[in-house]
């Protein structure tokens, strides 16, 4: 397929409707996540999941709707990678981008292996049993990678192909859950539930906050910025983004609620005779997942069946949605310049063909270190909230910058939501724990070393200034964040004699309350700092006033 050249290689068509836009960032919301999060939720959180189900979308909420401003004025692909340029620079730019990369292009593979893991139950051999965690054999490998080019291919037939096929798969995915949430509830309603098993918060406000991130809430909710990532391929942009990124998570928030009620309510009372934190289920329920287990228990076989089919098709509707946002990421970096050029071609179709390949190749080398789902969540989860959290910082400076700018969606109160919102998306990386902190220390270690290749292989006259001083920030931010989760109390681990990055860990030094404390003043310390190092507004309102869409070219770009 030919790639087109300059300028007709910058542009992306905007096939998108707003329904499609809509669905979009709610399939991505209901994936594997629904499958498991109930039951895992409850295990830490008792009944009290479903405050841990309230806090985390209120959080995730808060973050949609700053995304939902930033979206509205930026209707541009691949947007968690631009925003934070446009307000900081490049090196704000390429460490916004990279994180969100990570996220993406780490969920595709989640979602197979969820899907593959669950499809095991008709399909022996797909996946085994290594430490009591299922991971991925052989022949499961190639199904995989098989999944993965399918995907791969409805991504580069366009992105009208794209949005048809995931809207006929989330009318599936709606309709499941709320099926199962009143066929349990119909069959199996025990209130008692409620205040059994140690009361409605057997494991206090910490196993509250620790099922928000270890129960896999967070990584439920995520999604509602894919209406972002694919925004410049939307008719009406300014409109469509905010209507698809709140609607979806509002109605995201209601579904998982529904399902949490559901759960504990249709759970058995002898189930609970061990406490909260030994619920289980024998058999294929306990592997492949909760709810089908559950139904099979009150003897629904035909919902357990429908439930087997779903854990198939719902995670494969997310992993091709993730494709397609990773590879926009990608095309957004080589817009940015941050990576070679060729990553931001595309072809007659409208579509990043190269940055698709390159999410496809991506995809298939994380299923080598993590072939199971559980070794991946914890780091799909701190990766994508770290990039949700620098959009605070970039609608911030951004008001300050370009308080002018037409702004379909305007974010009320945004002097005291914006910097709310960057310390509950920090606190939210707290409660993942040192374990998988540091592995996304790591990871960001690496896109600096991508990022100063790239420059060693760039011509000078090409190369985007990287605006160090705009960026300043960040190093004080990762630092602080790296050292306060060393040093926190939201690791289960125990501290360990093995050295990770130097260190022997996690810690746990600081309790009750004070690693909130200080992750709370570290985030508004940096929030204040780069309020003060962002870039001058005269050079912002000439930078932005070319990014009205995906015509634009960065040349001139900070």
């Amino acid at each position: 397929m030919a790639v087109t050249s300059a300028p007709a290689e910058h542009r992306l068509r905007r096939d998108v409707s707003r329904i499609g836009l809509l669905f979009i960032s709610l399939g991505s919301i209901i994936g594997s996540g629904w499958l498991f999060g109930a039951l895992t939720a409850a295990t830490l959180a008792g009944p009290a999941a479903l405050i841990s189900w309230l806090l985390g979308g209120a959080v995730m909420i808060l973050l949609a709707l700053v995304h939902a401003e930033l979206g509205g004025m930026f209707p541009v692909a691949g947007g968690s990678a631009r925003f934070p340029q446009y307000a900081f620079g490049a090196l704000a730019g390429f460490a916004g981008g990279w994180f969100a990369f990570l996220g993406a292009v780490t969920t595709a593979p989640i979602e197979v292996e969820a899907g593959l893991q669950y499809a095991t139950n008709y399909l022996p051999g797909l996946t085994r049993t290594a430490g009591a965690t299922p991971v991925l054999t052989p022949t499961g490998y190639a199904a995989a990678a098989a999944l993965m080019l399918l995907f791969s291919i409805v991504n580069v037939l366009g992105v009208r192909w794209l949005s048809e096929t995931n809207k006929a798969t989330v009318w599936w995915k709606i309709a499941v859950p709320v099926l199962t949430v009143v066929v349990l509830m119909a069959v199996s309603f025990h209130p008692g539930n409620f205040h059994a098993g140690g009361g409605f918060m057997p494991f206090g406000v910490k196993g509250v906050l620790v099922a928000v991130t270890g129960g896999g809430i967070i990584f439920a909710y995520q999604g509602f910025e894919q209406a972002i990532q694919v925004g410049g391929e939307t008719r009406d942009p300014q409109r469509n983004i905010p209507f698809a990124v709140i609607g979806s998570m509002v109605l995201g928030v209601v579904l998982y609620l529904a399902l949490q009620v559901a759960f504990v309510a249709a759970l058995a009372p002898a189930d609970l005779a061990q406490g909260w934190a030994a619920v289980a289920f024998t058999g294929t329920g306990e592997v492949f997942g909760p709810f089908a287990g559950l139904a099979a228990a009150l003897g629904l076989g035909w919902l357990a069946f429908l439930l087997y089919t779903d854990a198939v098709i719902s995670p494969a509707g997310t992993a091709l949605l993730y494709v397609g946002t990773s590879a926009r990421l990608t095309y957004a970096l080589g817009r940015q310049r941050h990576i070679p050029r060729v990553f931001a071609r595309v072809t007659g179709r409208g579509t990043p063909l190269v940055a698709i390949g390159f999410s496809f190749l991506c995809g298939m080398v994380i299923f080598l270190p993590f072939p199971g789902w559980q070794q991946l969540v914890g780091f799909i989860t701190s990766a994508t909230v770290l990039a949700y959290a620098s959009a605070p910082l970039a609608l911030g400076a951004l008001r300050r910058q370009v308080p002018d700018r037409p702004r379909p969606y305007r974010l009320p109160a945004a002097g005291v939501l914006a910097p709310l919102a960057f310390v509950v998306a920090s606190e939210v990386i707290l409660f993942t724990g040192w374990t998988v902190v540091w592995k996304l220390v790591v990871a960001v270690l690496v896109g600096v070393v991508l990022l100063a290749l790239s420059r060693a292989t760039t011509p000078p006259t090409e190369r985007p200034e990287l605006n160090w001083a705009a960026g300043a920030w960040l190093a004080p931010y990762l630092a602080g964040l790296a050292g306060l989760s060393y040093l926190g109390s939201f690791d289960t681990a125990a501290p360990s004699t093995v050295p990770v990055l130097g260190l022997a860990g996690p810690r746990n030094l600081l309790h009750s309350g004070w690693d909130l404390a200080a992750v709370a003043v570290l985030a508004l310390a940096v929030y204040w700092l780069a309020m003060r190092l962002r870039l001058p507004d005269d050079r912002v309102r000439e930078y932005t006033g070319r990014s009205t869409d995906e015509a634009w070219d960065l040349a001139g770009a900070p």
